[in-house]
């Protein structure tokens, strides 16, 4: 199976369980791996026939912008539904990472693995 990948997509928004995480924006960071037929695209030379990682980019920055959850694993798990029934991808791996999350870390990150339905 093919695959597309976005890799290090840069959101601020607001995330995390603690009061003072409320009043502030932070990073996380996005990696997606998006399983993607490219064959029509790679014949036709057609932006139409293929995954238009620049939609899914600008749909995932415009929701984690306006989103406010508590856990990693929500906005996770929100941005895999998206991806999977706007942009009509049979299957993805999705990695959100909160850098800096933890001191002494440079990162803490959730995966997950997903399939239309």
């Amino acid at each position: 199976m093919d695959k597309v990948h976005i890799e290090g997509l840069e959101i601020r928004t607001v995330i995390g369980i603690y009061d003072w995480e409320r009043e502030i924006r932070q990073t996380v960071r996005l990696d997606l791996e998006m399983a993607w037929d490219i064959r029509k695209a790679a014949e036709s030379d057609c932006i139409n026939d293929t995954l238009d990682y620049k939609a899914v980019s600008k749909r995932l920055i415009e929701y984690v912008e306006q989103s406010s959850f508590g856990l990693i694993e929500s906005l996770a798990e929100a941005c895999a539904n998206i991806v999977l029934h706007e942009f009509h991808v049979s299957q993805l791996r999705l990695k959100m990472s909160k850098p800096g999350a933890v001191r002494g870390s440079e990162n803490v990150a959730v995966s997950i693995e997903r399939r239309a339905k």
